[in-house]
């Protein structure tokens, strides 16, 4: 297209964000307008993509991570010819595909954003993926706006991406100067930007964003840049085009007061389309790696004998390793403690695909859910507490659809002398709360070996928590844990209490009943493997049997295995007396043992609690 149809084309993009935020009598024109010259160039000059397949394994990505910006994404999808006008003014609407921030019910939309400073993360994981994955010359494009470069996270990915050397990578920052209450930190000056990014190792390009011409440059050299990643810093305006509104403070996230006004300003109604140019040069049928997991060497699952003393990290590192020779999907990436939670197994085994974060918690999520988004099965480990670090990512990646597992390690007061800072208390609740989540908390090595393997089937995001500390082997290596299921490992018809654990309370509960036993008093005991989904009917069978449950836990009391057990009952059916043991103190250093006794949850506690009980 000539320079002079590509500014009417971009003049459609605002024309057409204004309308739909009109429509919906929501929205953010505004930051539409700002980006509508740098979005257009893209698309009609820059972006190879298949909206016809966009399961094409060659296709470029476009993150917006401005998500708010959705009207500027609608806009092109409309100058691409993939949506009409009618479905553009369903913007916001219930029922539509084109919600506020962009999520995947679109087919085009890879990720959902709207949490700013995600954008770039995921799109590391995208190029990532592109470059040392796939082996594919697809371009990731990310459209940021200038308020979120003062997220963590987009340095975290800055940091990543000139490490990985990520020639692959375009990050485009819409520089409008004007957040949500203001001005943002930097303003307009973009050589601020460019000596942040330099510094990290980008090569920067600092444009006027309204300059067709400039832009087509700046794209052209980003792609045509080797061995680095490259920023496009592009100075705009909010509002651009519209007098009434254009850099103008206290517009944002509104319709335009007189939008009808707005739109013959603009130049009125057009219908430019564009033909996007297809990949080209690049397979046509998905690899097999994105089908599922083509097996490499069928290898065993590690196997265990009854009564070892094995750590549950130990057998994840080993099962995960097995799984990846299994399925060629399979990735793994750690937080620089791969050799704690024992991930660095799967790295000896497969280097080729296995990826270091370092301690960058939330763009060790991010890669992994861009790597889920071209077709791979990620597994992220790092210490339980760090995970919290990165809820925000987790919580969007669940938002998005996408099933990434996720291993926590040294969970609980009984990793020991380290002390409170290192210990995951919080962590069964944090995935709980996360929709669609699994989570899983197996007590021995078998158990673990074999929920590995369910994981790797899971439909969304799933949680293992593992333990430092060896425990014995319960479990036989051919048995099953299914995935919502327990084992009553202690059971019989003169039971008064049932004690219900997970992890390492299970063997300390085991060990209570067998104090117990001597006195004369049976104890039922559960092994509450799955914590999400939770194995009601196993539960409401013991506590008819037995009238009164028992939850002992290596967590805060808060949204654990004891809220988990409660809501079993939540039903209106009578509820039986329910005692919860669990961490209520702030730990300090101390041997294991004695945390687990400070804390009141090991096998004299337990014991004592029963026989108040009975």
């Amino acid at each position: 297209m000539e320079t002079g149809q590509l500014e009417e084309l971009g003049q459609q993009l605002r024309v057409d964000a204004v309308r739909a935020a009109d429509a919906a009598g929501s929205g953010h024109p505004t930051s539409s307008m700002s980006a509508a010259d740098l979005g257009g160039v893209l698309l009609a000059h820059h972006l190879r993509y298949d909206f016809e397949r966009p399961g094409h394994p060659g296709n470029d990505r476009l993150v917006l991570s401005k998500g708010h910006a959705s009207p500027l994404l609608y806009a092109l999808y409309r100058a691409a010819g993939v949506i009409d006008e009618a479905e553009l003014l369903t913007f916001r609407q219930d029922g539509s595909p084109l919600e506020g921030h962009p999520t995947p019910r679109l087919p085009w939309v890879d990720v959902a954003t709207g949490s700013l400073g995600q954008g770039l993360p995921v799109g590391v994981g995208m190029a990532l993926a592109g470059k040392r994955l796939d082996r594919l010359p697809y371009r990731v494009w990310v459209l940021c706006g200038d308020s979120e470069m003062a997220e963590g996270s987009v340095w975290e990915g800055a940091a990543q991406a000139a490490y990985e050397r990520l020639d692959n990578l375009t990050l485009i920052v819409d520089v409008n100067r004007l957040g949500q209450r203001g001005p943002t930190r930097e303003g307009w000056d973009l050589d601020t930007y460019a000596r942040k990014l330099g510094a990290f190792g980008w090569h920067t390009i600092e444009v006027d964003g309204h300059d067709i011409t400039a832009i087509d440059t700046a794209f052209q050299e980003a792609a045509a840049t080797t061995d680095r990643p490259t920023a496009v810093i592009a100075r705009t305006h909010k509002g651009r085009g519209v007098a009434e509104v254009e850099d103008q403070e206290g517009f944002h996230g509104k319709p335009l007061p007189h939008p009808e006004r707005a739109v013959e300003e603009l130049g009125g109604t057009r219908s430019v389309r564009i033909d996007v140019a297809k990949p080209s040069g690049t397979p046509t049928t998905t690899a097999p790696a994105r089908t599922g997991g083509a097996a490499t060497t069928p290898v065993s699952a590690p196997r265990y004998r009854a009564g070892d003393e094995v750590a549950t990290r130990d057998a994840f590192g080993a099962a995960l390793a097995a799984l990846g020779s299994e399925r060629d999907d399979v990735v793994a990436l750690d937080g620089e403690v791969g050799d704690s939670t024992r991930a660095d197994a799967f790295g000896k085994a497969h280097p080729d695909r296995y990826f270091e974060m370092y301690i960058a918690e939330q763009q060790l999520i991010a890669t992994a859910v861009g790597m889920r988004a071209r077709g791979y099965l990620p597994f992220a480990t790092t210490f339980a507490a760090f995970l919290t670090r990165a809820h925000d990512f987790i919580r969007m990646a669940a938002v998005s659809g996408t099933g990434i597992q996720l291993c926590g390690s040294h969970a609980g007061v009984s990793i020991g002398q380290d002390g409170p800072s290192q210990m995951g208390l919080e962590d069964l609740a944090m995935m709980r709360a996360v929709h669609g989540s699994t989570v899983l908390y197996p007590c021995d090595a078998n158990q673990t070996a074999r929920l590995v393997h369910h994981m790797a089937g899971l439909p969304g995001i799933g949680y293992l928590r593992t333990s430092r500390g060896a425990s014995p082997v319960l479990y036989g290596p051919d048995e099953d844990f299914p995935v919502g299921g327990s084992r009553v490992l202690r059971s019989g018809d003169a039971d008064q209490v049932t004690v219900i654990g997970a992890g390492v309370t299970v063997h300390e509960a085991l060990r209570a009943a067998d104090l117990l036993a001597a006195e004369g008093i049976a104890v039922r005991v559960i092994d509450l493997y799955s914590v999400k989904p939770v194995d009601g009917g196993t539960l409401r069978q013991a506590a008819d049997a037995t009238g009164c449950l028992m939850t002992v836990e290596d967590h805060h009391p808060e949204g654990g295995i004891g809220d988990a057990v409660a809501e079993a009952f939540a039903d209106g059916r009578p509820a039986p007396r329910l005692i919860r043991l669990a961490v209520r103190n702030m730990p300090a250093s101390a041997t294991p043992a004695e945390q687990l006794h400070h804390s009141g949850i090991d096998a004299a506690s337990i014991a004592a609690g029963v026989r108040s009980l009975v």
